[in-house]
């Protein structure tokens, strides 16, 4: 059924009118289509979510989900390599494939005019890959060049194995896989997880910039409308853990992560808990900058941010200091996480709306942001949301409400893993 979201009232933008239209249509066989026209820009994007991440791997080759969005433009349709690549780059795209927790991003941006051969040639990609055997090999050493880069990253790799013991299995895999896993991948099995999770069912497909409608839906009809639903993947998983953990490494800094419940998207409490987040930790007046850092000199870098998933969400924290200062780090930071119940300033609460209210101005004027959040908002809560009501929802925080947020998600439970030295002591 194809239906327009919503007709947004025309505003003036300096001496220009703008219009911006939202339109959807779901297909029988599960696919969507999103768009939004944004009739003061030149330009578009073409957003593709498919329901093949990481999480799909099998178990003994983690890693397929990441290797096969390196494989999947080389070559397809009656394209090999090599003009695939031409034609995708004579259209100027700027584009990007990678593999998340559950979804495949596949993702352009070009000038409005080129859309149309922009989503011929992703037809190919996403139905009639060739996934050559003789490519596997060099994106497999590339796969494990960037696992060994992990360990000369010590912040990548202190979250890594954060999420690793905190969530429970799929969601604690990383993207990049294991050596062992990215090793045992064959081209049968590559090809085999593609024709599986290469299907209708859940595919979202967004646009965004100054396209017209029924164009777009007429083509994405022709090109996707016959295509077959595979399964419906499971999504049903086990609760978080509570762990205290250390990894040792021979180094002057140790590296603190850590992680708690709080409130996911769809949640009434979801802009509160992006509040708290960004009161702890949303610029260099926040507070675990404040007093951690800039006060007691204690770190280089601390940030606090706001992680969700369709059934739950998480506040995590890391921290990177010099060994000898490490277990004051932990003490003050956890103090500051227990003491933003006691109170909120209004000053703060105008800071965090601000920055709220900047980066929603600035995804509105992107058509790349705007494509992603239509696929983003339609993935986690089957609608679009509004402008209007995203600034509402920042509109209506206060310390009352972040602090009743707090309430019923309090700083408790933490699991903490630690990379350095020694092991540090939580209280």
């Amino acid at each position: 059924m194809s239906r327009i979201i919503r007709e947004l009232h025309p505003r003036h933008e300096g001496a220009f009118l703008v219009a911006q239209s939202v339109y959807s249509h779901t297909w029988p066989n599960g696919l969507t289509l999103l768009a939004e026209r944004m009739e003061h820009v030149r330009s578009a994007a073409i957003n593709f979510l498919l329901p093949a991440g990481c999480a799909f791997d099998p178990p003994n080759q983690s890693g397929l989900a990441t290797v096969l969005s390196e494989m999947i433009t080389r070559g397809a349709g009656d394209r090999d390599s090599r003009a695939l690549s031409l034609a995708l780059d004579d259209l100027g795209l700027d584009r990007d494939e990678a593999a998340g927790m559950f979804n495949m991003r596949l993702f352009g941006s070009t000038l409005a005019r080129n859309i149309p051969t922009a989503m011929e040639l992703y037809a190919d990609i996403i139905r009639r890959a060739h996934l050559p055997e003789d490519e596997l090999e060099p994106i497999q050493m590339l796969a494990l060049q960037d696992l060994q880069a992990l360990e000369d990253s010590p912040q990548q790799k202190v979250m890594v194995e954060l999420r690793s013991k905190y969530y429970p299995h799929p969601l604690n895999l990383d993207r990049r896989g294991t050596p062992e896993g990215i090793r045992n991948l064959t081209i049968d099995a590559i090809r085999s997880q593609y024709e599986k999770l290469f299907s209708s069912r859940g595919t979202i497909i967004s646009v965004a910039g100054n396209i017209e409608w029924e164009p777009l839906r007429k083509q994405v009809d022709r090109l996707f409308g016959d295509w077959a639903p595979g399964m419906e993947p499971n999504r049903k998983f086990g609760p978080n853990n509570q762990c205290i953990e250390h990894i040792t490494k021979d180094t002057n800094q140790t590296q603190i992560a850590m992680a708690w419940k709080s409130a996911p998207i769809g949640d009434a409490d979801y802009y509160a808990a992006r509040g708290a987040a960004n009161v702890l930790s949303g610029g260099m007046s926040a507070r675990l900058f404040t007093e951690v850092r800039e006060k007691r000199g204690l770190c280089y870098s601390i940030q606090a941010f706001h992680e969700t998933f369709r059934d739950r969400a998480s506040m995590l924290v890391y921290a990177g200091t010099r060994t000898e200062r490490a277990q004051e780090t932990l003490d003050v930071t956890l103090a500051e996480l227990r003491k933003l119940p006691q109170g909120i300033d209004p000053d703060e609460i105008a800071r965090v709306q601000a920055g709220l209210k900047s980066a929603l101005i600035m995804q509105d004027e992107s058509t790349s942001a705007r494509a992603g959040a239509l696929a983003s908002d339609w993935y986690y809560l089957g609608r679009v949301r509004t402008l209007d009501e995203i600034q509402a929802s920042i509109d209506a925080l206060t310390p009352k409400s972040i602090l009743e947020h707090l309430e019923r998600y309090p700083a408790r439970d933490f699991t903490v893993v630690t990379l350095g030295k020694s092991p540090l002591n939580v209280v």
